[in-house]
């Protein structure tokens, strides 16, 4: 097993391995003895590993309760928050209690929010059960809810003392979940490590758990150097705010990690377009993400997707940041008036649709 430090303004440890949740489940219970645990997860991940994995905890003496909430974006609202937050109150859960986040960035997102907001702030522990979440969500203490108008709108900074990453919680990941932890693994070299883009273009499964320990090991350093999300940890938003408009346009039927994949086309293809960027790595972007069975082109024009992107968080008055890729495994932070920022993505769209249906070999 790797143990990962984050050295955040409350330092805690990531566990990267096989086969290790009863290791972890009994260092949960030497370290925190006598409270009590509301482990919080989805109806889908219950059915395969809520009541085992509260029977785990309890047969090494920890106290707990469960409560399930119903898979999805829609369920990442402030209406679930106040469900957790009423179910601790009526388990009397008190501040030095905790809540566990069973589950996936759903879950550990609104998990993460619920303990930061009950009674101000209690400890949580985060196990994710997505390739996802093991890589990105689950470390770093961004915690969210989403509002109507887009994701993530509400929510705030709020470290988790542990974090699991249990690989063995993989096998029953769906392909079509394995494949959005594909897309963000693809960011991180993209954005800082071109070793780990080119392993990317390999065998994926062969080498699970060392990339799941790179890739957080690459969020652990980007959270040391700036854990709220002002400077270089930006870098981690690559592909996200045109990422989050697809999400928003399909109603959520695109799903994170494939929106990030063709968000980072999007934006790779306004950077060749703006001389940003060479077009040979939008090719290999595009290669390594065809390699893995993500798709690169979105079925709607970028004109589209602009109200929504210009609602995004990383806005800021009348300007916004956005990372553009220099080369693979470098990127910059810029930050662009919201006429220029139009422009720049526009400008993509020539690229783009020589791009739709064609290999990029």
């Amino acid at each position: 097993m790797t143990e990962i430090p984050v050295a955040a303004h409350t330092p805690y440890t990531v566990q990267v391995g096989r086969d290790c949740t009863d290791i972890f489940i009994a260092q949960l219970a030497d370290r925190y003895a006598g409270k009590t645990f509301a482990v919080i997860t989805d109806d889908h991940v219950n059915a395969l590993y809520g009541d085992r994995f509260v029977a785990q905890m309890q047969r090494a003496g920890l106290t707990c309760c469960k409560f399930v909430f119903p898979h999805g974006e829609t369920h990442k609202s402030l209406a679930t928050v106040q469900q957790i937050c009423e179910f601790c109150h009526q388990n009397q859960l008190t501040r030095s209690d905790m809540m566990l986040a069973l589950g996936g960035g759903i879950v550990g997102d609104i998990a993460g929010f619920a303990a930061a907001m009950y009674l101000r702030g209690i400890a949580y522990v985060q196990v994710p059960t997505t390739l996802l979440a093991q890589i990105d969500s689950s470390v770093g203490g961004k915690t969210a809810a989403n509002l109507p108008q887009g994701k993530n709108l509400i929510g705030c900074f709020w470290q988790p003392v542990a974090v699991l990453c249990d690989t063995a919680f993989l096998d029953t990941l769906p392909e079509a979940y394995f494949a959005d932890g594909i897309g963000e693994a693809v960011k991180y070299g993209a954005i800082w490590d071109r070793d780990l883009f080119l392993q990317m273009q390999g065998g994926f499964r062969d080498h699970l758990e060392e990339i799941v320990a790179r890739c957080v090991a690459i969020k652990a350093e980007v959270v040391r150097q700036d854990e709220f999300d002002t400077g270089v940890r930006m870098l981690l938003n690559f592909g996200h705010t045109m990422g989050h408009a697809i999400e928003r346009h399909s109603n959520f039927a695109v799903s994170h990690g494939k929106a990030v994949a063709m968000g980072m086309v999007m934006m790779a293809a306004a950077c060749v377009a703006g001389g940003q960027c060479p077009p040979d790595v939008l090719h290999q972007l595009c290669r390594c993400l065809q390699k893995n069975k993500l798709a690169t082109h979105y079925s709607a024009p970028v004109a589209d997707l602009l109200p929504a992107a210009m609602g995004d968080k990383k806005r800021d008055g009348s300007t916004i940041s956005i990372v553009q890729i220099a080369e693979i495994g470098r990127c910059v932070i810029t930050k662009l008036a919201l006429d220029d920022f139009k422009a720049f993505l526009l400008a993509a769209q020539p690229l783009l649709d020589r791009l739709e249906g064609e290999p990029c070999a």
